[in-house]
């Protein structure tokens, strides 16, 4: 259960610092929610990404190791 949350707030928080750095680098200000509650610098974007693409790696590398051993 707890794998399973740390994915999906991975997938949240990659797709979050996407939107964010998108936003801040090819339109006019940062896109998604977390830009309505705090004023992050694009390269605070880029960290929340890759943090975000770690989270969701190692529940998805978890989640298929589970998968081969049953």
């Amino acid at each position: 259960m707890k794998n399973e949350a740390l994915t999906v707030i991975g997938w949240i928080t990659l797709v979050q610092g996407g939107l964010g750095a998108g936003g801040r680098l090819f339109g006019d200000g940062p896109w998604g929610l977390l830009h309505k509650w705090w004023d992050i610098p694009t390269a605070g974007y880029l960290v929340l990404f890759a943090l975000g693409a770690a989270l969701a790696g190692y529940g998805e590398t978890v989640k298929a190791r589970r998968k081969a051993t049953n």
